[in-house]
């Protein structure tokens, strides 16, 4: 392959599609000065062909929907919950008619384009149910068996399932915390979609408008803010590791972050905006038993106030403070 001197930046859009072509690029990338960006929206294929994966050469970055800090004034909270931030859902949909056949044209085209063309499974009707359920239990502790005898499969291809998500980008688990917390804990994982839109247009819940002070608004808020803190993170502070607590009593830290020397982050989320100290009683419990820890609850209060020893924040407030540079 030659490209004219002239040429600096070269962009390779859905590599994954020609995976052969990374030999080509690790050629020049060895030979020339030009910069090479390489974009794909999964790994899988790449992995499982033999690609040159050019180790050492190539620096990974995650490109993900818009975060609330990107779209600053434009960002609107309750479309969010219902539509999510993907840049055609902000930029080019601007009715609900429209937001809503682009979301579920979206889910289809996922469906045939990136999981059954690629080959990644040999029957597209499981996987199909297996999709609507998963998102049914987006943010929910992942019980695979029952989830398998559910859509009709064993646990092996349940699982094999959520990997081709992870690996396609659709989403990734939140797994359990250990540490050197003593008490009897949940081991199994979350799994959360990577978008909020995305995640209703799978359950078909899309025509159902969220209601503050609802059990779905409160999940859906929930939803926002972990992937939020998650985005902020691979963006700033690739280093901090997320996962969650919860005890088989069902005592539960909602997000705990390892930050390599600080103190580990203990999150409570809250949609509420007027907090109040008997809804944090059990977290600031279980906080206690968490040796080197800060605990904030992230809800919708107008203005920062302290609850009994923990810093109850504006979401807002607390995703610049903790997971933007100072």
């Amino acid at each position: 392959m030659a490209l004219d001197d002239r040429i600096q930046y070269v962009i390779i859009d859905e590599i994954q599609k020609l995976p052969k072509l990374l030999d080509s690029v690790h050629q020049l990338i060895e030979s020339t000065n030009k910069v090479f960006i390489m974009t794909g929206s999964s790994a899988r294929k790449l992995r499982h062909g033999g690609a040159n994966l050019l180790a050492g050469r190539a620096f990974v970055y995650n490109l993900y929907p818009f975060t609330a800090l990107e779209l600053g004034k434009d960002f609107d909270l309750d479309a969010t919950l219902r539509w999510g931030t993907l840049p055609a859902i902000i930029h080019k949909m601007h009715s609900e008619e429209d937001k809503s056949l682009f979301l579920q044209a979206y889910a289809q085209t996922y469906l045939k384009e990136e999981i059954w063309l690629e080959q990644f499974i040999r029957k597209i009707d499981p996987f199909r149910k297996f999709l609507e359920v998963s998102a049914q239990c987006n943010g929910q502790i992942i019980n695979f068996s029952n989830m398998a005898k559910d859509i009709g499969i064993d646990d092996k291809t349940i699982k094999q399932y959520f990997s081709i998500l992870e690996d396609t980008l659709m989403g990734f688990m939140l797994e359990p915390f250990h540490g050197s917390f003593r008490k009897r804990l949940h081991s199994r994982p979350k799994f959360y979609f990577f978008d909020t839109g995305v995640c209703r247009a799978l359950t078909r819940m899309l025509s159902v408008p969220l209601k503050k002070s609802t059990t779905d608004y409160g999940n859906y808020f929930e939803h926002f803010i972990i992937l939020e803190c998650i985005r902020l993170a691979n963006y700033y502070y690739p280093e901090y590791r997320f996962s969650y607590l919860k005890t088989k009593d069902d005592v539960e830290i909602d997000l705990i972050v390892e930050r390599p020397g600080e103190k580990i982050l203990c999150i409570e989320i809250k949609s509420s905006d007027n907090m109040r100290e008997d809804k944090l009683s059990s977290f600031m419990n279980l906080v206690k038993d968490i040796e080197n820890s800060e605990a904030i609850c992230i809800s919708q209060e107008p203005r920062a106030k302290k609850i009994g020893g923990i810093m109850v924040l504006p979401w807002m407030d607390a995703l610049v403070k903790y997971f933007t540079k100072k």
